[in-house]
């Protein structure tokens, strides 16, 4: 990797997320997707001195270009190669608890996306893989050409609302296989059209391969609950997303941990238990400023919310 993906690397709503961290110094912080090492470096300077902080990666190359990015700060970080369904494992196992913040960028980095190899990107040619982890099984090749009809269109309308799942899974299925990115966007241009798109047509079905590949949806449910027992009372939970998929989950958990009582509406006395573990630091969801969408575009479509356990 060269020095440039470090360079070139902007961690989105930097300054926002710091403030909703509350960071002490001192803290213990647990970076759930530490990629390029942005907010993380970012994080230890404001916790100086004497910050520690845990950055998870199921990304080994986001590991190595992270590690480089925070060699100034040795001592004060561990790097482990872990998707963050194992947050609670990981942090028990290195003795990492209580933790004063835990932080989820999710989405795809802009190095991920630069690599052809990965598969990620339907503006450069490569293999259809989209795997964060070499050691994962499933890739996006055998989805798109062993998946049934049915199944194909039930993905891409599940994980990328893409109002043309059907004809677009018929048209894979009859024009199988296809091997490469470009391949695959091309066909899906063919199909929904979109010359007068604001995105190209083939955003959604990349999306929705990539989340089914990487199981992206079940590992951040099962990762919010356990960030909620790694963080010790008062600690921060922020979690950055980009799409409606993701900001639906994490807005629904925080909603629920912010009540006492989960039963349905209309049950006449509570039978659920339910305490609350969470107050919310944030009304609603913070948004970046057109200073920083105009500077890194990707950042526009960013959600962020925080909330802080009880």
């Amino acid at each position: 990797m060269s020095t440039q993906h470090q360079v070139g690397h902007v961690p989105v709503m930097l300054q926002e997320s710091l403030a909703a961290l509350a960071i002490v110094r001192g803290g213990r912080y647990v970076d759930c997707t530490v990629g390029a090492g942005g907010h993380a470096a970012a994080i230890l300077e404001a916790a100086a001195p004497g910050g520690l902080l845990l950055g998870l990666d199921a990304d080994p190359a986001a590991l190595g270009i992270a590690a480089a990015r925070l060699q100034p700060l040795e001592g004060n970080f561990r790097l482990v190669n872990r998707n963050f369904s194992d947050l609670l494992t990981t942090c028990e196992e290195l003795n990492f608890m209580p933790a004063h913040g835990v932080l989820f960028d999710l989405g795809l980095s802009s190095m991920q996306l630069s690599v052809a190899e990965r598969g990620f990107s339907f503006q450069s040619e490569g293999p259809l893989d989209m795997r964060f982890g070499q050691q994962q099984t499933l890739s996006a090749e055998e989805i798109v050409n062993s998946y049934s009809e049915e199944e194909l269109a039930d993905v891409l309308w599940q994980y990328g609302e893409e109002p043309g799942s059907r004809r677009i899974a018929r048209a894979i299925v009859e024009s199988r296989p296809l091997r490469t990115t470009t391949e695959l966007a091309a066909l899906v241009a063919r199909v929904v059209g979109g010359k007068h798109r604001r995105i190209h047509p083939a955003t959604r079905t990349f999306q929705a391969l990539r989340i089914a590949v990487n199981d992206e949806l079940a590992a951040l449910s099962e990762a919010l609950s356990q960030a909620v027992e790694v963080l010790g009372h008062g600690g921060r939970l922020v979690v950055i997303s980009y799409h409606s998929l993701e900001d639906r989950i994490v807005k629904q958990f925080f909603q629920r941990e912010s009540r006492d009582c989960i039963c349905p509406p209309g049950t006449p006395v509570c039978v659920c238990g339910h305490l609350a573990t969470l107050r919310l630091a944030i009304k609603g969801a913070g948004r970046p400023g057109p200073g920083e969408v105009r500077s890194n575009p990707r950042s526009r479509s960013a959600r962020l919310r925080a909330a802080e356990r009880l």
